[in-house]
């Protein structure tokens, strides 16, 4: 088994890259997804977000509003550390319940955004980082996904620089080119992870 921390900033086109992935073969484990998995309606990760943050983060039907809260959170590092202590450890429960099903020899790609910033990265066997200049995730976030500029600038001063992404990672793939280059530098990709994969001890995890 191969453990891979898959990550970038916001609008670099992780997720492109982890269906990719997915596609040849990698067991992904999304962490968004896992993150919306543990704060459905009915937790206790959502009952502690309530808790914390006040009902006005609750959409009409009683769901998390995920944009309300990234307006109250994403600005203020003190309530974005709350929001976090609260989703992470959960994240990572469940993660490691997936991982623990996967079957022998299986390339497991932990799909996670803020691997940088939480100073995860010691947790995997190697982390690839999907990279775009800033310019291009402000651009993706304003033109794909409807933000403003601010809105979109509020979001990448959250996270971490792309200094400190690159500093850790093993594997960079540029995503700012075309889709068809990305495919190429995918394929690459998974064919060097099989390869660590198969250079593994048996039994190693």
């Amino acid at each position: 088994m191969l453990r891979v921390g898959l990550t970038g900033g916001i609008g670099a086109g992780k997720s492109e890259v982890s269906r990719r992935l997915a596609a040849y073969g990698a067991v992904v484990l999304d962490a968004d997804l896992i993150a919306r998995e543990v704060v459905a309606p009915g937790t206790d990760g959502l009952a502690e977000i309530v808790a914390a943050f006040g009902p006005g983060v609750l959409g009409p039907d009683g769901a998390l509003d995920r944009a309300a809260l990234g307006d109250v959170v994403f600005a203020h590092q003190d309530k974005l550390a709350a929001l976090n202590s609260i989703v992470h450890p959960r994240v990572g429960a469940r993660m490691r319940e997936l991982e623990d099903s996967a079957k022998a020899g299986s390339v497991i790609v932990h799909d996670v955004p803020l691997i940088a910033e939480n100073r995860l990265s010691d947790g995997y066997d190697l982390v690839v980082v999907v990279d775009v200049p800033p310019r291009i995730q402000l651009d993706r976030l304003v033109r794909m996904r409807g933000m403003s500029r601010e809105q979109a600038q509020a979001r990448m001063a959250a996270q971490a620089s792309r200094e400190q992404r690159l500093a850790i990672a093993d594997i960079v793939v540029d995503n700012s080119g075309s889709l068809a280059e990305l495919d190429r530098q995918v394929g690459e990709l998974w064919g060097e992870l099989r390869k660590r994969t198969q250079m593994r001890p048996t039994g190693a995890s």
